[in-house]
């Protein structure tokens, strides 16, 4: 027997008890359940019939979740027809060997959370039926060897594809077409692959014949394959860390990885990732015949997941284990194993995004309540540079503009680690506001009422009562006809301006219509002070057509607008005003134009 054959699949199967060891370990933690954002069926959808056996699962996408693991059972939550599959972070997957026929499937997609401290979070099953098998299985296709291929190392596996509806398959190895003194028709059952128990002849053309079978049936007419193997050449072994060793926890952030040399290695290929399927640190890198990799820096509090491959001109070396490594707690945010909280290490900061302040208050003294270790406050000038101001909760705001606060707790690790927060926030100056128009237009029932306002402070508006309530919008809808007092206050508390509009500025006294046909009635359209008009002094009256044309201007002491611009009649229909007042108040509105 070939002991590297053996030894190598030896080690896949330690890889993989590896893997299910370290999550089990983990689902058994404290602290480490959550309710489930449960994923939900996409494709077949829950409740489906009659699915195909080669159906792809699908399922939607949770938000913040970095990886799925898929279950297929024969019950809720059952493992009988695939056991937790990690699958990373694809949502969706085909089962390699297809599905049983005629057959009540549930899924369960659970939630692989390792950075949120919770390796397997539990969701419900949902289900559907598979169709029944009705015909057989067509060929299926080698997939390595590639048909063809040479130089291929005689200790090599062979691999094929899956064939829809196949539950089985046989397999014939000779060294000549249509041969099997290598393998006769061996049954693997329903599996995808062969490694042969010895290594198969080196410089020979192998050939391969592949038949598909289920309960109907054998595939028929299928192809042969064939590869030719090369000398006789021998894989590396797998290596091992030496530091930090597997499972090694408050390893320094900036490791030098070593591990143990393999003889007759020419390089070694490296991933490095946070969790067992992701290489943010190291991406299959390849490095020389050393055994040891530079220094690398790596975040803190954070688990890492490395897998070392040995390779030379035969290949590469066969299941690898991976293995795994902590480094120092660093600032956080980390489970504590204890309680199962989630701690950080970092002060909170409770200062607000916007410090607002009435003009005459500069300079500005504002008290930080956040409790830290340590403060401190820097000045940002319109360059982007920041000039430290303080270091103390307290600090002094010369004038308005942009600063950065940072506080942070001093955590003795690896001497004093520093762990901060950080905000930038804006300094303003706030003052009365100063009303500057108000705009009255007529609505159905009523007035809307506009207030224009201006001035360095952040207003907020209220109608007919100084105490509010106040609302942020500076327009008041559907108000009744009358005297009204507006008030615009700064949330700052720097003041409170009002405004006055007294009857004069209500609608009042303009006609609905005229009907300029000569019988002496309404055959002028003109402003008629009602009798609570008061001291109003108009000064223009403007008329408008319906598309914002200025048509006339007309003088509020005259008769008034008779329907006609340079003599000729304008049609009936609606037409527009805007009426102004010796206080520079306007008021706008409309009426008909009858004939």
């Amino acid at each position: 027997m070939n002991t590297s054959r053996s030894a190598n699949r030896m080690g896949l199967g330690y890889h993989i008890a590896l893997c299910l060891s370290i999550l089990l370990l983990f689902l058994a933690q404290p602290g480490h359940s959550q309710q489930c954002s449960s994923p939900v069926l996409i494709s077949p959808l829950n409740g489906a019939v009659n699915v195909a056996v080669d159906a792809t699962i699908s399922w939607n996408q949770v938000p913040n979740i970095p990886g799925y693991i898929i279950s297929l059972g024969t019950s809720p939550g059952a493992t009988d027809i695939l056991n937790r599959e990690i699958v990373g972070s694809a949502t969706s997957y085909k089962p390699p060997l297809g599905l049983p026929e005629s057959t009540l499937i549930y899924v369960t997609v659970s939630l692989f959370d390792f950075e949120g401290g919770n390796i397997e979070i539990a969701c419900e099953s949902e289900s559907f039926t598979t169709a029944a098998i009705n015909e057989v299985p067509g060929c299926t296709q080698i997939n390595f060897p590639f048909d063809g291929a040479v130089d291929i190392n005689p200790s090599t596996n062979i691999r094929w594809q899956y064939s829809p509806t196949a539950i089985g398959y046989r397999l014939s190895l000779g060294t000549n077409p249509g041969g099997s003194d290598i393998l006769d028709n061996l049954n693997l059952g329903n599996t995808l692959n062969y490694d042969p128990i010895l290594d198969l002849p080196p410089e020979t053309t192998i050939y391969v014949r592949i038949t598909s079978y289920n309960l109907v049936g054998d595939s028929s007419s299928c192809p042969e394959f064939s590869f030719t193997t090369s000398e006789i050449a021998t894989l590396p072994g797998c290596t091992t860390l030496i530091y930090p060793a597997n499972g090694a926890t408050n390893v320094p952030l900036t490791p030098i990885l070593e591990w143990t040399a393999v003889p007759g290695a020419t390089g070694y290929r490296i991933t490095l990732g946070y969790s067992p399927f992701s290489a943010e640190v190291l991406n299959n890198v390849a490095f020389p015949p050393l055994n040891q990799t530079g220094i690398l820096e790596l975040e803190g509090n954070q688990t890492f997941f490395i897998t070392i491959v040995p390779f030379n001109d035969a290949g590469e070396a066969i299941g690898c284990q991976q293995e795994v490594f902590s480094t120092l707690q660093g600032c956080g945010p980390f489970f504590d194993p204890m309680t199962g909280a989630l701690v950080t290490l970092n002060p909170a900061i409770n200062i607000p995004n916007t410090i607002a302040s009435c003009e005459d208050d500069f300079p500005l003294v504002y008290t930080t309540s956040d409790t830290a270790d340590g403060f401190r406050w820097y000045q940002i000038n319109n360059n982007g540079n920041e000039s430290l101001i303080s270091s103390l909760p307290s600090v002094t705001f010369s004038n308005p503009g942009n600063y950065r606060y940072e506080a942070y707790n001093l955590i003795p690790q690896s001497g004093n680690l520093e762990c901060p927060s950080s905000l930038l926030f804006t300094v303003q100056s706030s003052g009365i506001a100063t009303i500057t128009a108000i705009d009255v237009t007529e609505q159905a029932n009523g007035i809307r009422i506009i207030v224009q306002a201006s001035g360095p402070g952040d207003y907020e508006y209220a109608i007919d009562d100084i105490n509010g309530p106040y609302q942020n919008n500076n327009t008041f809808t559907n108000i009744p006809y009358g005297t009204h007092t507006l008030y615009v206050r700064d949330k700052n508390g720097c003041g409170i301006a009002e405004e006055v509009i007294v009857q004069d500025l209500s609608l009042e006294g303009f006609p609905k219509f005229f009907s300029p046909n000569g019988d002496g009635i309404n055959d002028y359209w003109q402003y008629i002070p009602p009798e609570t008009s008061g001291d109003l002094t108009l000064v223009s009256i403007e008329i408008y057509n319906r598309y914002g044309q200025l048509l006339v201007q007309i003088d509020p002491t005259t008769r008034g607008w008779d329907g006609t611009i340079n003599g000729g009649s304008l049609p009936a229909a609606d037409y527009w005003f805007k009426a102004r007042d010796n206080t520079n108040q306007e008021l706008i509105g409309h009426f008909s134009l009858k004939r």
